[in-house]
């Protein structure tokens, strides 16, 4: 019998792709807040249920015996949310699903962000040095940020009560093949006129960041570790230091970056999964590759 493998925000955008991928090798339980309309999908079982409530999600994974928990199941921004709003939604719903991962004794990959670096200041600062890494210090700015800061310290603790790994992944804006959304922002790009961009310019293609959860699922590791998850280049096709010069009129005394490399290191998860994104916007823009049909 194959492995069971608990994936929250199932029918999110990446938590979707995420499933579609595991479901050829695990038995599945895809929960969110609600069914997809037709449920009849092999290798998965879906599951209603809000992350808030305590003893709804426990009672889903321990009944699941899971060997891991994928968590993705946060509310994604705050476009529509008040910030308190997102911040009680996502650090309440990481607690407990990482909690009763922990007493289940699964392993768990969690989608953090990118954002906890400081992406969302209303004028975004450089940092001491480039490429960044998860050693930089976190800065948050809003509700959003600071949920996943609290994330990570939830997963702190459960690696510290229970005899389980976790990942922390910090992935950068997602974007889905053929239909990518930085399009725009590339197109409309000129040096000349550039301004400060709070990621300056990054992304991961979503078929990289399901790669990197399947490669921390099946990786031997212990404990807590954080993990950047970025494409290898930015998605503007400039020298990277150039557009970041540009838009904030300097760069950092310690910058070691080479051409359209991107300003976030993925070093890491290089060297503890040998995992390296393989996804560029030059190709990916007009790719047409259908995701999920349950969704």
């Amino acid at each position: 019998m194959s492995e069971t493998v608990v994936v929250t925000g199932a029918l999110g955008g990446a938590g979707s792709w995420v499933v579609e991928d595991l479901r050829d090798d695990y038995q599945v339980v895809a929960v969110d807040l609600t069914l997809p309309t037709s449920t009849d999908i092999d290798g998965v079982s879906f599951q209603a249920v809000d992350l808030t409530e305590q003893g709804r999600i426990w009672e889903t994974v321990l009944s699941a015996e899971p060997t891991a928990v994928v968590h993705f199941g946060n509310i994604p921004h705050e476009e529509n949310h008040a910030g308190g709003e997102v911040y009680e939604n996502n650090a309440v719903s990481t607690f407990h699903t990482l909690e009763a991962a922990g007493r289940a004794g699964a392993d768990v990959v969690w989608a953090s962000s990118e954002t906890v670096y400081g992406t969302h200041w209303p004028k975004p600062k450089l940092p001491d040095s480039f490429p960044i890494t998860e050693a930089h210090p976190p800065a948050p700015w809003n509700g959003y940020e600071t949920s996943k800061l609290a994330g990570e310290a939830a997963a702190e603790r459960v690696t510290n009560a229970f005899d389980v790994s976790v990942a922390s992944i910090r992935p950068s804006w997602v974007q889905y093949p053929g239909r990518y959304e930085i399009t725009p922002i590339r197109e409309a790009f000129d040096l000349e006129s550039a301004g400060r961009f709070g990621n300056f310019w990054s992304y991961i293609d979503v078929r990289d960041l399901v790669s990197l959860v399947r490669a921390a699922l099946e990786s031997d590791f212990e404990g807590h570790e954080v993990f950047n998850a970025f494409a290898g280049d930015n998605f503007l096709g400039v020298d990277t230091a150039a557009a970041i010069e540009a838009g904030y009129g300097e760069l950092p005394d310690d910058c070691d970056l080479s051409g359209e490399e991107s300003a976030y290191s993925t070093d890491k998860a290089a060297r503890v999964f040998g995992w390296e994104p393989r996804h560029s916007w030059k190709t990916a823009e007009d790719e047409s590759i259908e995701g999920p049909d349950f969704v």
